[in-house]
């Protein structure tokens, strides 16, 4: 069922919504979040398709804010309030309501939303494009438990990766690492079956595509080793390979559907590692509403500490005096030229 409402407000949507759920003979329905989905007309219908998927799973209330700015011919839009109801079978399992701001209304849509959110409940919202570079600072982004983003809708990926690490709050999240949950996974299960030590990692794939680069700070951030980023045709991420003392581990996906899991010892496999669509990206997000602090970890890392070479663990404190007592002597025995290069070797070490 769908109802139109022109110039209207947030009592008369509720309202509207009442009459909705009376009308197919639903009058209560077990919802378990709101989703705030903040978009542009040209892409609305993508996110609400996915969100219409994803909601079997999650059976939650999905508000669309599409911000119509411009201007009329006499000056600026008048301020107005445009919503679409759907509930039934136009809604997934459970309920639609797509608003659309004009005018002065546009700078305040946590205004709009915020009476129509479900009552004790949880809110999430996501922007499938051009999201704020803080979240959580947002109007929109400070009604939420959880804020989902996608560098890869972005100009300049990588770029935004250090934007979002700086302004990172815990909540937020972000599709481009949703997408390589399965290659974590399939990592993590390599090594379980293994006893090795990974001594450096190779990541392949699309130049400036966002979940490379997150999946090669992740290795770096949890192995303590240099990671190699090295750029493919595509699609997407194409191949993982880690060097180990036991001999490499490689998982190559050269078509973006089927990968082939090699190690030392063992037959090669064929695992499923397809590229999923954005419904099962957002269906994964609502499956935890806490924060994701190895997402945190990995994003704070850096892409432009990938190559370096990462330190060994220092030594235990037993053997520190002795190097440098040992570089002491050095220094005594030497020719001055020599006691400054070994001085300056000692306050190095």
């Amino acid at each position: 069922m769908k109802i139109d409402l022109s110039d209207t407000n947030a009592s008369k949507i509720n309202k509207a919504l009442v009459k909705g759920r009376r009308a197919i003979g639903t009058p209560a329905v077990g919802m378990v979040l709101t989703l705030v989905i903040v978009t542009d007309e040209e892409n609305a219908y993508d996110a609400l398709k996915a969100a219409d998927d994803a909601s079997r799973e999650h059976p939650s209330r999905t508000l669309v804010v599409i911000k119509r700015v411009g201007k009329s011919g006499r000056g600026r839009t008048k301020s107005r309030l445009d919503a679409l109801v759907r509930v039934g079978a136009d809604a997934g399992t459970g309920e639609t309501v797509v608003l659309r701001l004009y005018g002065e209304v546009v700078n305040h849509a946590d205004s709009v939303v915020l009476p129509l959110l479900l009552p004790d409940a949880p809110t999430v919202v996501w922007w499938p494009v051009n999201a704020p570079l803080d979240p959580a600072a947002d109007p929109l982004g400070a009604l939420a438990q959880r804020r989902v983003t996608d560098t890869y809708a972005s100009e300049q990926p990588v770029k935004e990766l250090g934007a979002r690490a700086e302004t990172y709050t815990p909540g937020d999240t972000d599709l481009a690492w949703t997408r390589i949950t399965p290659w974590r996974s399939m990592l993590a299960a390599a090594l379980d079956q293994t006893v090795c030590k990974v001594i450096s990692a190779e990541v392949e794939g699309e130049e400036s595509n966002p979940s490379c680069e997150l999946l090669a700070m992740w290795l770096a951030d949890r192995l303590n080793v240099p990671v190699k980023r090295s750029v493919s045709g595509g699609p997407g991420l194409t191949a993982v390979r880690l060097d180990t003392d036991g001999g490499p581990i490689g998982l190559d996906r050269a078509d973006g559907s089927l990968a082939t899991l090699s190690m030392r010892g063992q037959p090669d496999r064929a695992v499923a590692l397809k590229r999923r669509e954005t419904a099962e990206l957002i269906a994964e997000e609502l499956r935890r509403l806490d924060p994701d602090d190895i997402y945190a970890s990995a994003l704070k890392f850096g892409v432009e500490r990938l190559n370096e070479q990462v330190p060994e663990p220092q030594a235990g404190p037993e053997a520190t005096p002795a190097a440098g007592q040992a570089a002491g002597q050095a220094a005594e025995e030497a020719p001055a030229p020599a006691k400054k290069a070994a001085a300056k070797k000692a306050a190095a070490k």
